[in-house]
């Protein structure tokens, strides 16, 4: 072991023969074992984001080191650990006072922005205008702006209408959509309004279009699976069929408390953005990104590479809502997802899993049916 500034280093290998660094600092308790990163490097190429940049490196090894440690470490450690946990490099957490007046920039198309570790091939941003201030501007990237809440005046092309949105549970939105060169205007009525910024490369897209919050139905999905676990409420903005020259496909889901949607776990090899927002707002969900799983909240912004499994689930008594956006690939735009086949059979309505004889969720709460006893696993 030898003293490097203030701090120790020791240099060792692991079980598969790489060698590792493992960086002691004395000032606190948090440690940082600068892991090799190769065998997450190779997942990463292979999910279709081709080679990592440095700063993607730095994250994505800085996230890795944090997890092995947690699995190593003391409970007093893993207690500090906790507190200085290092962003999944798929995980964007909003600013602790929230977002601020004007764009939030959150995602940038082609990575590099603040600690973003994964490229989703798009711009992304919240966009917050006060009440009474006017945006005005020219389109420069395929542009989609989706009303989250708030009142406002718009201008797009042709379009002039006026948009209000109170409820992202129970409306539909609003979307702007519009080709690089186009004029846009938005201006703030009463409370002011809040958007979701969307842009991308797009050099074949022409025109603009409007569609307004009265055009959306929301699509139930699940009903009969699964026990009714993974019913949930879809709208589609628009997708391939319907916008063939557009490189997105933009929608909502919202997730019913404490049941699932993006079920059974799918993937695609395009890669793909979720937005958060919970109702009430301190409510949380977890998202699985293959074996990882994310603990979201309010604000939070995911973004999943190319071929992960991802899955979702809302905790009981919160709603969650997510907005979802795919880029298309070159040459391979997105038309639909693949189900994981370990758990295809739950999309066969006969197969419901197993269900426990008398306990329904209309049943009040008490003892079980005399003679029935609580069933223990084996190992728990």
């Amino acid at each position: 072991m030898r003293r490097i500034g203030g701090q120790f280093n020791s240099s060792n290998e692991d079980k598969a023969g790489n060698h590792t660094s493992v960086v002691h600092c004395r000032s606190c308790c948090r440690g940082l074992l600068l892991s090799t990163y190769c065998r997450n490097e190779r997942a990463f190429r292979k999910a279709g984001q081709g080679e990592m940049k440095p700063g993607q490196k730095y994250q994505a090894k800085l996230f890795f080191v944090w997890r092995r440690l947690m699995l190593r470490s003391t409970p007093a450690m893993k207690k500090a650990l906790i507190s200085a946990r290092p962003a999944h490099p798929c995980l964007t957490r909003p600013p602790a006072a929230g977002f601020k007046d004007g764009y939030n920039e959150i995602v940038r198309e082609g990575g590099g922005h603040g600690r973003q570790a994964v490229d989703g091939m798009m711009d992304f941003g919240v966009h917050r205008l006060r009440q009474g201030e006017r945006f005005h501007d020219i389109l420069h990237k395929e542009t989609a702006w989706l009303l989250l809440n708030g009142t406002a005046k718009v201008a797009l092309g042709a379009t002039r209408a006026q948009v209000a949105r109170q409820s992202l549970l129970d409306e539909g939105p609003s979307v702007l959509h519009g080709a690089p060169g186009e004029e846009i205007v938005i201006e703030a009525l009463s409370g002011g309004c809040e958007w979701i910024v969307i842009r991308t490369s797009n050099t074949r897209m022409k025109g603009t279009r409007f569609y307004p919050h009265d055009d959306f139905t929301s699509e139930v999905r699940g009903v009969g699976l699964a026990q009714g676990a993974c019913r949930r409420l879809v709208r589609t903005v628009f997708d391939y069929s319907t916008r063939p020259d557009s490189n997105l496909v933009l929608g909502e889901v919202v997730n019913l408390p404490g049941r699932w949607s993006s079920y059974p776990p799918h993937h695609h090899p395009q890669p793909e953005i979720y937005h958060y927002r919970f109702g009430p707002v301190q409510g949380y969900g977890h998202a699985e990104l293959s074996e990882d799983v994310l603990k979201v909240r309010e604000g939070d912004t995911v973004v999943i590479p190319g071929g992960l499994d991802h899955g979702q689930v809302a905790a009981p008594g919160y709603a969650m809502y997510y907005l979802w956006v795919v880029r298309h690939l070159p040459r391979r735009p997105y038309k639909g997802f693949v189900v994981s086949a370990d758990h295809r059979w739950v999309l066969d309505p006969s197969r419901q899993g197993w269900e426990a004889d008398g306990l329904t969720d209309d049943r009040p709460a008490g003892p079980l049916p005399t003679g029935e006893r609580p069933r223990r696993s084996p190992r728990s």
